[in-house]
């Protein structure tokens, strides 16, 4: 089990397992808590409750989120070192969702953008938990006393509401929740999609626009070769007005570690067509052995639901201690001495 320090601050992530990680994902955020594991106390989280706000097929969603662990370690995450278990697996994720729901304003659920443009999308599916969505995201994070959540732009606001409802509660009833700080890590970049790069790589994603992590080399290469770039030749980083190649830039760079200049200087006077196959060459390399390893536990489940086992253990532990502190605050009622 992860060895937490009470010198060391905590940090809590989690992504949801309705889809496939991504290139995106990995460069973003993955990548990047590998190194975060030496200096913080890590939780991370397979956020299946979370994922069925949309209509999942449940056998899918079971491979997936097995998947999703195989991935988190052969990214680097290592279960010595960090806490990783399924939301679904800890009760008091959503035990204290409850409790918070009646410490959240209707009126700052409603401003919630980003439940407006998931209603947008799923039109047929409004459900009571697309729109409650925050509130548990809120428990998420504190129930583990969590000082850091690395997010994206998109979940900003939902941990400038979380923010609200521990000190809504901590006016009330004193000091219980630590108040966390949105985490932008120095390192990752945003990918966006290939086939339109002025839409973020999605992990459901289905067109050419998407590169999975355990996407066979050959494929990688046709998606990369077919990639929307524009009507000049010149590589060249320039966001405004060239967003594919400086997408395809980005990507280079954190597959190979070259700077833009240097990428520059190297493609100085040759094309598009020299350029995207060394970008699609330089992914199947970065992610070749995420896959590799990926493969080899998935023949392990033994390995990996003790994994989840022990996760569960330790989170639960963790988060039982704060939500028996809520439970004692809030007035409920307990047969122990």
């Amino acid at each position: 089990m992860a060895e937490f320090s009470k010198e060391k601050k905590t940090i809590l992530s989690g992504i949801k397992p309705s889809g496939e990680l991504t290139l995106g994902s990995y460069i973003g955020a993955i990548r990047n808590w590998k190194q975060l594991q030496e200096d913080y106390n890590c939780i991370y989280c397979i956020a299946d409750l979370h994922a069925i706000t949309v209509r999942q097929d449940p056998a899918l969603l079971r491979k997936r989120t097995i998947m999703q662990l195989a991935q988190y370690i052969a990214c680097g995450l290592d279960p010595e070192k960090n806490v990783l278990f399924l939301q679904s697996h800890v009760p008091a994720h959503a035990e204290l969702g409850w409790v918070l729901n009646c410490y959240t304003m209707v009126g700052e659920l409603n401003r919630m953008t980003q439940f407006k443009d998931k209603s947008a999308k799923h039109a047929d599916n409004i459900n009571a938990g697309l729109y409650d969505y925050p509130v548990l995201m809120a428990a998420d994070i504190l129930l583990y006393q969590t000082d850091l959540v690395p997010v994206g732009e998109d979940q900003k606001q939902h941990v400038e509401l979380c923010r609200d409802i521990a000190n809504r509660f901590n006016g009330v009833y004193g000091d219980v929740f630590k108040m966390p700080e949105p985490f932008i890590p120095k390192l990752g970049a945003r990918i966006m999609s290939l086939s339109d790069p002025e839409s973020k790589m999605s992990k459901s994603e289905s067109d050419a626009g998407c590169i999975t992590l355990l996407d066979r080399p050959e494929d990688i290469m046709a998606r990369f070769k077919r990639a929307v770039t524009d009507s000049e030749t010149c590589v060249r980083f320039d966001p405004v007005n060239k967003k594919g190649i400086s997408n395809l830039m980005t990507i280079c760079s954190a597959a190979t570690g070259m700077t833009f200049e240097q990428i520059e200087n190297q493609f100085a006077g040759k094309g598009y067509g020299e350029f995207k196959p060394f970008v699609g060459e330089a992914v199947v390399e970065l992610l070749r052995p995420v896959r590799e390893e990926t493969e080899r536990l998935l023949k392990d489940k033994a390995y990996l639901n003790s994994v989840l086992d022990n996760g569960a253990q330790q989170a639960s532990y963790l988060a039982r201690r704060t939500l028996s502190k809520v439970y004692r605050k809030v007035g409920f009622y307990s047969t122990d001495k």
